[in-house]
């Protein structure tokens, strides 16, 4: 099973995606790290990435999955993935992908980016994030607000994911 913590820059895909590996016992590793230098610049400057930035972003995201997949292990990977297109390129033709939607106000995203430090995400890009992302629906993903408790948010997901195995 790969689970991929998901949503716009603020809604603590890291966190929880860190939990969600301690829980299951398996690699975490987050999507950022695949970013290109250039893909950090912009984002670090303001500039809203174009889907031509980010498609070879996510082909490596999905073959790091292949890999996991392959090794037949599980794992927590995180990835803004705000638009289907994108989860269908990281998702593949797979079933074992589950994608978490971290969901949380306008207003509490902007309060969590203000008070972050040390990332090179930009806080004026919250807004083309929100823009750009299409929500997904029950088919496509868990859905989890982000005004849980991390603990209650890591606590949900499972038990949605055990229902899902169950169902």
């Amino acid at each position: 099973m790969i689970l991929i913590a998901m949503g716009v820059s603020g809604a603590g895909k890291t966190r929880i995606g860190e939990l969600l590996a301690e829980r299951l016992h398996c690699d975490f590793t987050d999507g950022d790290a695949f970013h290109s230098e250039a893909n950090k610049k912009k984002m670090h400057d303001g500039i809203p990435l174009t889907d031509d930035d980010r498609w070879p972003w996510l082909r490596t995201i999905r073959a790091a999955i292949e890999e996991k997949q392959r090794a037949h292990e599980t794992a927590v990977f995180t990835c803004s993935s705000l638009k289907r297109s994108y989860r269908d390129v990281l998702r593949g033709t797979d079933r074992d992908v589950c994608f978490v939607y971290l969901k949380g106000s306008f207003e509490v995203l902007h309060e969590r980016l203000a008070s972050r430090t040390g990332h090179f995400f930009d806080p004026s890009l919250l807004q083309s994030q929100l823009d750009t992302l299409e929500e997904p629906g029950q088919d496509e993903a868990i859905t989890v607000s982000i005004e849980l408790t991390p603990e209650q948010i890591v606590d949900e997901v499972m038990r949605q994911v055990e229902a899902r195995r169950v169902g």
